[in-house]
Formats: structure tokens, C-alpha cells, sequence
């Protein structure tokens, strides 16, 4: 971490996450802040989050989590229905989801972020909704509605090539997204990006905002990536050989880009028109035929114009990977 100390002036926010951390016992935690804190510089007061799984919760470590300065709790609850828990191959019960949802409130977090996963195979609007309504029985500050994929060579991969699972349709995919934006944006929510939606702006994730606003950040760990200027560079996967390079006094990372003119420009895109304040006007190649083109996603609803702003609709969030190809051409 000291190699860094100096790279970036300070941070006004943490995030602890992409794995477990729940797993780590009171010492380790400990450590970790306490080295966190005397490394790097943080402003005012940062927004400190930890992912949880709900079967590691409990009181004494939530108790310990906001005693080392940890604000924001992150749980992957992902499903309160048991089966498709068990499909999906999760830890937790419902039960459990919901007995830690209460331990982290009667813990005095007020910043409460809840996963949770639509398009699981075999699931129906109306369980869905199941899903949802528990959820929002602790109105949690901050929801992210992530879509059920299937990549290639896992579990869920292989399963689905021997007919063992099937996936839903696009169509039905397209009705649960649009369900759930719908559904949340009733209860008060700001459906701010693809799958993020927050009880007013002051609870939007002030961390992820970063990667969407091209913002630097530094990621530290297996895998991690981090950004500053045109520089984007990636740790070891390997945890053995992360261990080693730091044990050996070397470096972990595994890779890195400079970032061209055009792929940051094409970046700018791709991560602005994933959020609802989209794009600035300015930042558009004027060609001959953008003007025609932003005419055209006005009016079939894609995208919407306000304040020298270009911000996809809800109908846009679902084709905001191809948006930025139509500017980019």
C-alpha cells in the first residue's frame, strides 16, 4: 500500500468488497483499518462500506465494524425465496437474509445497501415481487437489481448446455427490469443507473459513482484494478501469487493500458449513458449526422434532452450497451 501513499492526495471513500470480508476475524479487521486509516488520506467523512453475506452477520462483528469507522453496510441477499437460493447455489436462507437485515438496522447502520438477482431461471413476476417487497419491508437507503447471466465454461454454463436450467426469455428479461424500475421508482427510489437505485440522491453510492464519472480509484487486492489520468492497471488473479510478489518485496500487478483519446472517449460514453444524469452535450464528436441521430433516440424514447444533457429512459437503460456505438461511428 505505501507505494501508493503518495499517488492519490486522498479519498472520500472505501469500499470493502468483491469477495467475503465478513470472513475475517476481530484482529484481522483491526489491522486492516488501522492500516487503512494510517496509509492513506481520507476527507471529511468518507462513505466506508463493507459487502456481507447474511450468514456471517451478527451483532458483535457489526458492533466492531462501526466501532473501526464502517458507515455502510452492503448485503448480498440476492433472493428471500429458499429455492432459488439453493439454485443458486447460496449459503443463506431467507430466514437468515432476514434475521441479518434486522441485526445490521438494530445495529445502528442507517445506511443499508441491499442485492439483490432477477432473471433467475424458473422465476415469475409475481415471485419477484416477493423478493422485492421483503426487501423493502427494511427500507434500505440503497437497492441494486442485478440480471441473472450465464457465462461461458462455469457451472451455470454447463448447466444450461445439458438442459439442466433455461435461461428466460429476452422478452421476459425485458418485462422484469422495467417491473422493477417501475415498482421502485413508486416507493420513492431514484433509479440513478442500470441496476442501482437509491432513496434520494444523498444515499447513492458515493464509491461506484467514481467508476461511472471516470474518477480515480485505487483498488488494492487479487484482481483489483485502479485508474488515474489515462492509466488503468490490474493485480495478480492469484491470491498465492499476489501473497508472493508482496512478500517478496515486488509489485502484484499483473498488467496495465494507457488509455487513448478515442477509448476514453468511447469509455465516457459507455459509463455515462449507464446512468440516468447521462452525458454532457459538449463532450459529443459533432458530426454531421449526431444531431439527426439524438432527434431519432428522442423520439423513439431511448434517450431524453434536458439542460444541455443526454440521459438515457428507463426504455434507453436497456440498450445503454449499444448507445455509445451510435456516437462512436
Amino acid at each position: 500500500m505505501l507505494v501508493y501513499q503518495d499517488t492519490f492526495p486522498s479519498f472520500d471513500s472505501l469500499y470493502l468488497g468483491g469477495g467475503t470480508p465478513t470472513l475475517l476475524n476481530r484482529g484481522q479487521w483491526t489491522d486492516l483499518m488501522e492500516s487503512l486509516f494510517a496509509t492513506f488520506s481520507f476527507a471529511g467523512r468518507p462513505e466506508v462500506t463493507v459487502e456481507a453475506n447474511p450468514d456471517d452477520v451478527t451483532p458483535d462483528l457489526m458492533g466492531l465494524l462501526r466501532s473501526l469507522g464502517v458507515n455502510r453496510i452492503s448485503l448480498g441477499v440476492q433472493s428471500f425465496l429458499d429455492g432459488e437460493l439453493q439454485d443458486l447455489k447460496r449459503r443463506h436462507t431467507s430466514q437468515q437474509a432476514t434475521e441479518a437485515l434486522t441485526c445490521i438496522r438494530e445495529s445502528g447502520f442507517s445506511n443499508l445497501g441491499v442485492d439483490l438477482m432477477y432473471g433467475i431461471p424458473g422465476q415469475t413476476e409475481g415471485t419477484w415481487l416477493t423478493t422485492l417487497q421483503q426487501a423493502l419491508e427494511f427500507t434500505p437507503e440503497h437497492i441494486s437489481c442485478y440480471q441473472f447471466t450465464i457465462e461461458e465454461q462455469t457451472r451455470f454454463g454447463k448447466m444450461r448446455d445439458r438442459g439442466l436450467i433455461r435461461p428466460l426469455e429476452q422478452e421476459q428479461e425485458r418485462r422484469l427490469f422495467i417491473l422493477t424500475s417501475k415498482r421502485l421508482e413508486a416507493e420513492g427510489y431514484l433509479h440513478y443507473e442500470i441496476s442501482s437505485y437509491a432513496r434520494g440522491r444523498e444515499h447513492t453510492c458515493r464509491h461506484n459513482v467514481k467508476y461511472w464519472r471516470h474518477i480515480p480509484y485505487l483498488g488494492l487486492g487479487p484482481s483489483a484494478h485502479s485508474y488515474l489520468g489515462n492509466r488503468r492497471w490490474w493485480n495478480l488473479r492469484s491470491i498465492t501469487g499476489y501473497c508472493r510478489a508482496l512478500n517478496r518485496g515486488g509489485s502484484p500487478v499483473a498488467d496495465q493500458e494507457t488509455l487513448t483519446d478515442d477509448q476514453r472517449y468511447l469509455e465516457s460514453l459507455l459509463l455515462g449513458l449507464r446512468t440516468a444524469d447521462g452525458i454532457d452535450l459538449g463532450i459529443l464528436r459533432h458530426r454531421p449526422q449526431t444531431e439527426k441521430l439524438l432527434e431519432d433516440l428522442e423520439a423513439s424514447g431511448l434517450v431524453r434532452m434536458d439542460d444541455e444533457r443526454v440521459m438515457p429512459t428507463r426504455e434507453g437503460f436497456l440498450v445503454a450497451d449499444g448507445l455509445p456505438r451510435l456516437f462512436s461511428l
